[in-house]
């Protein structure tokens, strides 16, 4: 197997912007304390990536995986985001067992 060395580059590249972005989060978050409304609108963040992350499956797939981005979509607003995407994930492989 060979390595092209550009690839390489843009993998620890991506792995050094990914840990940078991780500390420097981090260290924010233990510096500043934040106000209600900031707290608010940060937990909105995880259903809000979740969604534009499935929402192009549900634009370009079949009826199993819309019904699946839809129910993860409503999983989201109550449960945390690994359990709503499993739901989504229970529903489209029941979904897809039965012909769908």
């Amino acid at each position: 197997m060979n390595l092209d060395p550009a690839t390489l580059v843009a993998i620890v590249a991506m792995m050094v912007a990914t840990v940078f972005t991780r500390l420097t989060g981090s260290f924010l978050v233990r510096r500043f304390t934040l106000g209600e409304k900031a707290e608010k609108a940060l937990g909105v963040v995880p259903p809000a990536v979740l969604m534009a992350v499935v929402a192009p499956t549900a634009l370009a797939a079949g009826w199993a995986e819309t019904v699946a981005c839809l129910v993860t979509a409503f999983a989201a607003l109550r449960l945390p985001l690994l359990p709503a995407a499993g739901a989504g994930v229970v529903t489209v492989a029941l979904l897809r067992a039965i012909g769908w």
